[in-house]
This record gives C-alpha cells, structure tokens and sequence, in this order.
C-alpha cells in the first residue's frame, strides 16, 4: 500500500509533519519498537511506529532516524502519549533524511494501525490473507469467546495450505491447528524453541530456519504490538517470555512477498498476546498486594480477606482455594545490565501455566508479583476428589525444571541463570509467609547447584526449615521476641553486636577458639559477650536445649 492511503484513514489519528514529496513510497509491513537501535528487526520498507520512550534528550533524535533510514524504513510514526506531542528534534531529522513522519493521536492504539495495515498489504498481495486477517479480526473483537490465534492457524492451513504452531519460550504450544495428526511431540516444541531462543540471543535475523526429525521449519517472533513498548533495547528483557511461530516450511525458498504475508500474521498474533499480558494487570496487582501483607507481617485475618478477593479472580466459579502454593524464580546476568524482577515476573507467568485448565487464558490461575531481584508466583490450588491435606497436590520442582530446562539455558546462552523454589502447599493465609520462606530458600538451595537452569522443592530441605514456616505467625513473633528482644535493646543501646556474636558463636558450634578467630576478637572478650547473652535471656550456650532455642529463633527472626 502507498503511505497517502494512510492519510485518508481518519481512524487511525495520524497527522503528516513531514515528507509530502514521499507520500508515494511503498508500505509492506509494521514494527513497532522503542529501542534505541530495532535495526536487527528490519528488513525494509516498513513503517515504524514508536512511543518515544528511547529517547532521553534531542541528541538521540538524529542517530535514531539514520539507523531507519539505513535499514530501508519506508516511513516512521511517533506517538503522542508519551511526550504530549511531537518533539521538534525527531521533525528536523526525518526531514534532514527524506523519512516521512507521522504523528499518532494519543487515543489510538498502535495495534489498530498495524491491523489496518497488515489487512491492506495482504488484500493488495494475496486475496486469501486478506480473508485470514479480516476472519480472524472479527473472531478477535468479538469477546472472550473469540478464537484467538487457534483461528488464525487454521485459516493459514486452509487458505494458505501451512501448517503452523504458537509457542511459548519453553515451547508449551499455545495455539495449534485443529488437525489431530498436526499435534508436534513435545521434544520436537522444546527443540523449536530452544532453536529460536538460540538464534535471537545471537542476534540472527528472523525467521529462523532449523531441520528438526527430518522435517523442516521456520520460526517467526512474535512481538509486542506497542502496548506494553520496551524501554530499553536490550533483547534479554523479552527473550524468555516472547512467543514464536513455527511454520512447517523453509522459508529460505519463499519469495518476498510470502514472507511480508506471515510477518503480518504474527503482527495479529502479537495482538492477542498483548491482550493476555493486558488481562494478567488484575492478577499482578493482587499477588503484590498479598505479598507485601505477607513479608510485612500483617494479620492472618488481614492476609485472609485478600485472599478470598484474589481466590474469586484466579478460580472463577470455584469459590476459595482449598490450598496455596509459592514458587520463587530469579533471573541473574553475569553483567547485571537488565533489571531482574520484570523478566522472571514474566517468565512465570508463562511456564506456571497449567495446560489442562479450561477457559480462553489457561495462566488465569496465576498471580505473580516482583520484588528487588526475585519474582514470587501465588499458586492457588482447586480441590480434587479425594485430596484431604494437599500435601501431594500442585507444582513439583523435578517436573517444573524438566519441563523448561534445555530451552531456557538455549536463551540464557552462557551469560545467564534462572534458579526456581517451589513450597509446600499450606491451606490458610498464616502458612502463607511460611510459604514464601521455605520457597526462597529452596531457591537458595537450587542456585548452589551447577548448571544455567537450576530449581529445588519442599521435598529438597533439611528437617527443620520444613518444619518452620508451618509456625502460626503469632507463636513466631511471641518466641523470637522472648529471646532476641532483649539483645537487640542492649545492641541498640550499648553498640554491643550481641546478636552477630550469637549467630557466630551458633555457626561454629560453640568452639570459642573459632568463633574467637572468626569474629577477630579475644577469647576473653567472647566469654563476656556470650556471658551478657546468658544474663539478659537466662539461658545457657552450654545447654543443647537452649542453643537449639537460639538458633530456632534466629532462623524465624
């Protein structure tokens, strides 16, 4: 299609601040981007469009544009929603190198251009995409109960005889097409997976063609339409949550034209997952809410009536949740370059999906938050028939690693690590921070093991701190109180450090002679220190009980 086609469309709020003269270029696909530099995602005669957020000051106008420029970019569009208005500095560039600029109204979303787009260049190059796109649009916008991508596989199977696969990162399907015999083993989904987190991380240029069994595919990212833009241009934020299409074909043999066809499909795709990312805001928002009762120590009763909100929005239909459960995931880079809370929320959210849950959006059963560095998922579990204490029920650790291991280390290609914790299940709102310990302590567990994907579950640790984050928070608070209150005022007082005496003194234990050296101090100096600890507490280092007492305490404190 031809850019001026776009102006007479006055749905789609776009306003013409420069390049007249070149109203006549061509259009054959849409990306949209906020990195700082998209070119590995461009192979010309696009039209970008951005929400500003990479640029931090008038300087990065100019390298920006060239970088589109030198990629073949037919024409950029910049929307209004994030600045107000245009800035000038982007104006003057385009017009320095002959790229046509448009503004985007602030109402209208990104994903409404890239749909009408995608509709005309296919109806202008193949009639039966234009039916894909418009079946499937119809199907999209009409609620709930639309189709979703499954419709958009299954008309380029009729349409365009393809066969064709959605998946997640870890290569869970997440749309395939009707056909029984069209169901791909599930080696063969980790494989394409693992095959296309590889190839992205190298930076290679889409799609990426692999040979798997004997049989041939070509794997297509599917990225956000502009919804949710990315701030930074570091593809490590998206690479472990981004979908893929996978299509039965090499398309080393495809002319041009058939390419800027499946392109657009994954356009709608992208579509449909930023509605699923959209729809997880709720779940997000009460996992933060639940969590930050839980580590703040709030009433069991507090943390209760949270829980019978969230238990409505996660179980719908089925009431309360008989029995929760807390998994812990942490994603670290060796250059500590992208921010880990964001990226391990949203892997999360896609391997704790539950495959066999009924509804449009199976990952409607998890909330996840993030906190600092970690992500913490708030697993609600439904009765089942027989099941009495839920000891059994839920995610095991062994299962979640095999299911997801080989295609994340492909994405963590050597520079990164997920390490995964995963609790018991507890049945009330005072086993939840019992919970939340024991799994970031299995996550402490599994990061000391080798390896790029590690996890480790309740099963995995020592007799008591299985046993200790079942304490009813009020017996928690009531016994570290009687015990280390008195020492924390008199190392509030005194600048005494009894406590870090204490946990040294248990740590080595009880050997004077190490703890002396450790703590770089007289050993007569330690004796009057252990010696204080046993008169504000009255208890005796010497006796097993109350060493045993001490440490419990310290471990719950």
């Amino acid at each position: 299609m031809r850019l001026r086609a776009l102006l007479d469309t006055d749905a789609l709020g776009l306003k013409l601040l420069g390049g007249e003269d070149e109203l006549d270029r061509s259009v054959r696909g849409v990306m949209t981007t906020d990195l700082r530099d998209p070119s590995r995602y461009l192979s010309g005669g696009e039209l970008v469009l951005t929400g500003l957020a990479w640029r931090r000051d008038a300087a990065d106008s100019e390298p920006f544009v060239r970088i589109l420029v030198q990629a073949g970019v037919t024409a950029l569009a910049a929307g209004e929603a994030e600045l107000g208005s245009v800035p000038e500095d982007l104006v003057v560039a385009c017009a320095r190198h002959r790229l046509p600029l448009f503004a985007v109204n602030e109402s209208v979303a990104f994903a409404t251009i890239t749909e009408h787009v995608v509709r005309q260049v296919s109806g202008e190059r193949a009639g039966d995409l234009a039916a894909v796109v418009d079946r499937h649009r119809r199907m999209m916008t009409s609620g709930p109960a639309g189709g979703g991508p499954d419709v958009v596989l299954d008309l380029l199977g009729s349409d365009l005889d393809l066969r064709a696969w959605v998946l997640s990162p870890t290569g869970r399907p997440v749309a395939h097409p009707k056909d029984p015999g069209a169901v791909l083993p599930a080696e063969v989904c980790a494989g394409l997976a693992a095959e296309h987190l590889a190839a992205t991380r190298a930076g290679r240029r889409a799609p990426h063609r692999v040979t798997l069994g004997g049989t041939a595919y070509s794997l297509f990212p599917v990225r956000s339409t502009g919804r949710a833009p990315q701030v930074a241009g570091d593809v490590r934020e998206s690479v472990l949550s981004d979908w893929l299409l996978a299509v039965e074909a090499d398309a080393g043999e495809w002319a041009e034209e058939r390419l800027d066809l499946l392109h657009g499909v994954t356009q709608l795709i992208a579509v449909e997952r930023d509605r699923r990312d959209a729809a997880r805001t709720v779940r997000r928002r009460l996992a933060q809410e639940v969590l930050e009762l839980v580590q703040t120590g709030a009433a069991p009763a507090e943390i209760a009536a949270r829980l019978r909100v969230a238990a409505p929005v996660l179980l719908p239909g089925l009431g309360a949740a008989p029995h929760w459960q807390v998994v812990v995931a942490r994603v670290e880079w060796e250059d500590g370059a992208v921010e880990a809370g964001p990226v391990a929320q949203r892997l999360l959210e896609e391997i704790l999906v539950d495959p066999l849950a009924a509804g449009p959006e199976p990952s409607d059963r998890i909330a996840v938050a993030h906190t600092g560095e970690e992500a913490i998922a708030l697993v609600p579990l439904p009765a089942v028939a027989g099941e009495h204490d839920g000891s059994e029920a839920g995610i095991l650790a062994d299962a979640l690693l095999a299911s997801v291991r080989d295609p994340l280390s492909a994405g963590l290609d050597g520079d990164g690590r997920l390490t995964l914790g995963v609790s018991a299940a507890v049945h009330s709102a005072e086993g939840l921070r019992g919970a939340l310990e024991e799994a970031r302590h299995a996550r402490r567990v599994a990061a000391a093991r080798p390896g790029r994907v590690c996890a480790a579950g309740h099963q995995e640790l020592a007799s008591h701190v299985l046993l200790l984050p079942f304490v009813p928070d009020d017996v928690r608070r009531a016994f570290t109180a009687r015990l280390l209150d008195p020492l924390r005022d008199y190392d509030r007082r005194h600048r005494a450090e009894l406590i870090p005496t204490l946990e040294a003194f248990l740590d080595c234990d009880g050997s004077w002679t190490r703890c002396a050296t450790r703590l770089h101090l007289h050993v007569n100096t330690l004796r009057y220190r252990v010696g204080r600890i046993e008169q504000l507490t009255g208890r005796d280092l010497s006796r097993l009980e109350d060493k045993l007492d001490f440490f419990l305490a310290l471990r719950m404190s």
